[in-house]
């Protein structure tokens, strides 16, 4: 009984949808079947793409890391890199993905999903990353911080010259310093990480080489209370200021407010952890690096080893307005700043 009326409905649609397709839009939008026809619409001479005339490519960029996207550390400064690169792009980020084995699978998973860049941003993905890389020649991958791109044209590998910030913010340090005493909480001596701690040393040495600068590695990226403990023990031990680099340092610079020692940051701004005892920081501008990639990657050309230093604006000493520092002080940093971005101050370390 209800079938006929149904049919007849179903029919009656049928005509309609055909009078429809049949309609102009005086709105425009047949340009996009014009395109599909193969009608230049607007005279230029192109055919496939006069409807996108007004939008550039919406760059998919995928980041894989091992510790929170807001660690104010290693990982924020990638985030931070990404959201503020020329290009438009669409991001998606997995990270708190320490264990190696979760990281890969997150990396193939985007390069499945044809994302355009994928950023392994974590020196320890860099083997699976080199079996993964050659699977998907048509997705761009970069990985750091590290120095090599396994010869393949589809990685980019990137890294820090982290010693000259940590020699500009020793220098700091050691005009600071009332004691003569600095604690400095380090996580594992690899990477970025021993650059920026030897680069701080040679830094403070460089102003005082009687200042007694106390280094302890607490062989850990995310231990927030092993770094608590290391900086409760260099205060012990008479420091009155601090520094130290990856994502545990909040358990460091916690002691540190609490006893009002003085806090040099690293890798991201780290202002937000106590704007009245962080001094300075060097900032990772990683979208340096990454619009020099996507210009290789628009030219069609192969991967290579990519720096930031403080003469590509790369690395930026970032100063915290509200701690107050000596205006006499600050102007002397910024000036070890201009000599080691333009050769004539080395921080001497290889």
């Amino acid at each position: 009984m209800h079938k006929p009326k149904l049919g007849w409905l179903l029919a009656l649609l049928a005509v309609f949808a055909l009078l429809a397709a049949s309609c102009g839009d005086d709105s425009g939008d047949d340009a996009v079947a014009d395109d599909a026809a193969g009608v230049d619409d607007d005279g230029d001479g192109a055919v496939a793409d006069d409807d996108m005339d007004d939008a550039e490519h919406t760059l998919r960029v995928a980041i894989v890391a091992p510790s929170a996207s807001n660690d104010l550390a290693f990982t924020q400064s990638m985030v931070d890199g990404v959201n503020a690169m020329s290009a438009d792009v669409e991001v998606a980020i997995t990270d708190g993905t320490f264990i190696v084995d979760e990281a890969a699978a997150a990396i193939r998973g985007y390069a499945d999903d044809g994302f355009d860049l994928v950023i392994a941003h974590g020196s320890q993905y860099g083997g699976p990353l080199a079996e993964i890389a050659p699977d998907f020649p048509d997705v761009t991958f970069a990985w750091g911080t590290a120095a090599d791109n396994f010869g393949l044209d589809n990685v980019f590998a990137y890294t820090v010259r982290a010693d000259e910030g940590g020699f500009v913010n020793g220098t700091i340090a050691a005009a600071l310093t009332e004691s003569g005493v600095i604690g400095v909480v380090g996580p594992i001596e690899v990477g970025d990480a021993k650059l920026y701690i030897d680069g701080f040393v040679a830094g403070v040495a460089s102003v005082d080489d009687s200042i007694e600068v106390n280094v302890n590695y607490i062989e850990s990226f995310g231990d927030v209370a092993l770094a608590a403990e290391a900086a409760t023990a260099h205060l012990a031990n008479g420091a009155d200021v601090l520094t130290g680099t990856a994502q545990m340092v909040v358990g460091a610079t916690g002691v540190a407010q609490e006893e009002g020692a003085a806090w040099f940051g690293t890798q991201s701004n780290q202002t937000a952890l106590g704007e009245e005892i962080v001094v300075a920081s060097q900032v990772y501008h990683w979208e340096v690096l990454l619009d020099e990639i996507v210009a290789a990657m628009e030219a069609g050309e192969a991967g290579s080893v990519l720096i930031a230093t403080l003469a590509n604006g790369g690395l930026v000493i970032e100063y915290n307005d509200a701690y107050g520092l000596d205006a006499g002080i600050q102007t002397d940093a910024e000036a070890t700043t201009a000599g080691l971005a333009d050769g004539s101050i080395s921080t001497g370390i290889e």
